[in-house]
């Protein structure tokens, strides 16, 4: 079932050239920010191509409940009106964040160091993930979590009365993690300290400067070290959201795998924590370049075309880059099945507790459909069988997962025989106009009975 509804089972033929240009949504990370952002400042923030997928309209909705105003005013384009750092009012009712994760764990984190409680929930795909790796370093500013055995929503956060600051070292890389402390750290007096051993996103970070607040960021030999300077009075901002280049993957991977496609993905968000999977694919020989390349917003955008590219490669993708490509390894994985030889992903173990076990959603689903793949804790390899060879046929659990079920339905589009996705309305998640968009650049995407 659809994390909103009944399922909605898919099928995707082989679609011969994709040709066209794609207009993918809003960057859901870059939303989901602007939105919590804007209700911390003081005074109207506004915002123009935000994602208006479920994850974001649920976020939205959490900030109202929060007392913000927040109001859209046309497609993409929405008003904020902040209450201020700490000045978050305390719920009247559960807030439910659907199937998002990174919505769930940054809201917890701006309203953790409040004097109010708030009770948290989701659909059952984001009930049935850990949010220990937030509420631990929360509670180091004195808030409280109490939650379903495992640290499981729905949980309830009651928000630190006296904050203190903090300094923190991410265990693993997440943006999520390091976001929420930030986040936190916003009402807490003097400098919270966050340190990642890895470079994640940092959309966080170039919006809260944005915002007006002061925050440092070194390099050092402990990694990098970012310094924020808490309860600033934040300004309220002009936002425009690049393109999503998460979202762009699909369109991209999809047109390198299927013959004769040429496909032009304009404005997409090429912020260099967020553009390792390009990085790989090119890496892998495919015909992919940027064009007009730009900045909007404090954040470097271009014009993507992806070409069919029967020459790929696999390749040993750098364990450390992982951080800057975490949501693409599963439609990665479908690129790797149509090229030569073994694709190998290492240091991906943060897969296995996202929407779904991702590595084992994949690796069942591309065996299904003829494809060897091997796999274990935080790692998994596909070997190639080439442009066109791959058989096709089988169906595929999506396990309640926006990019699970696209990747599938990217795969059908050139397998000999169909590809059929058990339920493709998480889709709605983040890529509320996937279908259309694809279906017009020549994709065969249908919906049947079963």
């Amino acid at each position: 079932m659809s994390s909103h509804g009944d399922p909605v089972p898919m099928t995707s033929r082989k679609a011969g050239a994709l040709k066209g240009v794609a207009e993918v949504p809003g960057d859901k990370s870059i939303s989901h920010r602007a939105l919590i952002l804007g209700a911390l400042a003081v005074g109207e923030t506004r915002i123009t191509g935000l994602l208006e997928g479920q994850d974001v309209l649920d976020t939205a909705r959490a900030m109202r409940a929060f007392g913000a105003e927040v109001e859209q005013y046309g497609p993409g384009e929405w008003s904020v009106h902040g209450v201020g750092v700490g000045g978050f009012a305390e719920p009247d009712q559960v807030i439910d964040c659907g199937n998002s994760g990174t919505g769930v764990r940054l809201i917890m984190g701006a309203m953790a160091t409040s004097p109010i409680t708030a009770t948290f929930t989701g659909d059952a795909s984001l009930n049935g993930r850990p949010m220990a790796r937030v509420t631990d370093p929360l509670a180091l500013f004195g808030t409280e979590a109490v939650g379903r055995a495992g640290g499981r929503l729905p949980m309830t956060i009651v928000g630190a009365v006296e904050p203190v600051p903090v300094r923190y070292h991410v265990p693993v890389p997440s943006a999520q993690v390091k976001s929420a402390v930030l986040l936190a750290g916003l009402n807490a007096p003097g400098q919270t300290v966050v340190i990642e051993a890895e470079a994640t996103r940092d959309h966080t970070e170039r919006m809260l400067a944005g915002f007006g607040a002061e925050i440092v960021t070194e390099v050092t030999d402990e990694g990098r070290v970012i310094t924020l300077t808490g309860q600033p009075e934040l300004r309220p901002q002009t936002i425009a959201v690049p393109r999503d280049p998460s979202s762009a993957a699909f369109p991209v991977c999809a047109a390198l795998i299927c013959e004769g496609s040429d496909v032009l993905v304009p404005g997409i968000g090429l912020n260099p924590t967020r553009a390792g999977l390009y990085e790989t694919l090119r890496e892998m020989g495919a015909d992919l370049t940027y064009e007009n390349m730009r900045e909007e917003g404090g954040e470097p955008v271009a014009d993507l075309r992806a070409r069919f590219s029967p020459a790929m490669r696999g390749i040993e993708v750098p364990p450390e880059r992982a951080a800057s490509m975490i949501d693409e390894y599963p439609i990665l994985s479908v690129v790797a099945a149509f090229a030569e030889g073994e694709t190998v992903m290492r240091g991906v173990k943060e897969l296995r507790v996202k929407e779904s076990d991702r590595i084992d959603a994949m690796a069942k689903g591309l065996r299904a459909n003829g494809v060897t793949v091997a796999d274990g804790p935080d790692w998994w390899t596909v070997t190639g069988m080439g442009p066109g060879g791959v058989p096709g046929g089988g169906f595929c659990a999506s396990h309640l997962d926006h990019r699970i079920a696209m990747s599938f339905l990217c795969l059908g589009m050139a397998t000999k025989t169909p590809v059929r996705v058990d339920d493709g309305g998480p889709i709605a998640t983040s890529f509320p106009v996937f279908e259309e968009l694809m279906t017009g650049l020549g994709a065969r995407i249908e919906r049947s009975n079963r």
